[in-house]
């Protein structure tokens, strides 16, 4: 689906209101996570959901604020018009309770936009991150894609401080979108970005995404209702905190570098 596609009605309608029928668990995964069907009248929608209650406590977080986070960074990537995260919102009733459902989305799976490689070969059209050793002791390097799509998501990171952008994360959709889930440890007040998408760190950012992340910071600044539906998933100084990370891009005019005060990639990074 193209980048910042307006979903038809019935499938949000579906996802707020329909049954959902839990067709498995997704595994492995932190948090419970369920596959499932949600179904009004005529309209099946498959959707991972994630109920409160199957949350597990992080010492960083605040306990039952996954979902909610989650939410939020839809509501980020929208605002964006990237769509980075696919349709996710809030239900208040459910198998297993209140919690976030988001549409799923099927990935190509003869595309990898982040990979290993041996160390020196990297691929035409992408990005060196890092090199490391794998399993069986062979010297590989950490890659991805230089693409738009993946770039517009490493922007999107920067600015929700995603802490847990693995390989897994990035779904490669035909038509070279692409897309990324799992957002319940994002907005965090301290800098915690932890992702596999450092190709970028230290380049200037390209003048149209400074551009979009101008457009957004605007709408923060004067869009009551849109900041007031931040509030109501985020907290206050975790809004502000957002507004912040923004303005410190464009002021910098800079991708970041890994902060040394946090790990910069994910364990496991796929």
């Amino acid at each position: 689906m193209p980048s910042g596609e307006r979903l038809p009605a019935p499938v949000t309608r579906a996802l707020l209101e329909g049954d959902l029928e839990i067709r498995g668990r997704i595994m492995p995964a932190s948090n419970i996570t369920f596959f499932a069907d949600a179904v009004l009248d005529d309209v099946r929608v498959p959707c991972v959901y994630k109920p409160v209650k199957g949350e597990r406590p992080l010492w960083d977080f605040p306990d039952g604020t996954l979902a909610g986070r989650e939410v939020a960074a839809y509501a980020v990537s929208e605002a964006l018009g990237w769509g980075v995260v696919p349709l996710t919102l809030h239900r208040d009733e459910g198998p297993a309770g209140p919690g976030m459902v988001q549409e799923w989305k099927e990935p190509q799976t003869d595309e990898d936009p982040v990979d290993l490689c041996p160390v020196g070969e990297v691929p035409k059209g992408y990005l060196h991150v890092l090199d490391a050793v794998d399993g069986e002791g062979a010297e590989v390097s950490l890659v991805h894609e230089d693409s738009v799509a993946l770039r517009h998501m490493a922007v999107f990171d920067v600015l929700v401080n995603n802490a847990d952008r693995k390989g897994g994360h990035v779904l490669p959709m035909e038509g070279g979108h692409r897309y990324g889930v799992d957002h319940g440890v994002c907005f965090h007040v301290e800098d915690k970005l932890r992702t596999v998408l450092w190709g970028w760190a230290e380049r200037p950012i390209d003048p149209s995404d400074a551009v979009t992340v101008q457009g957004f910071v605007s709408r923060l600044d004067d869009d009551a209702a849109f900041r007031a539906d931040l509030e109501g998933l985020l907290s206050k100084p975790e809004v502000r905190a957002l507004a912040t990370r923004a303005r410190t891009l464009l002021r910098k005019g800079r991708m970041p570098l890994p902060s040394g005060s946090w790990p910069s990639i994910p364990w496991p990074a796929f």
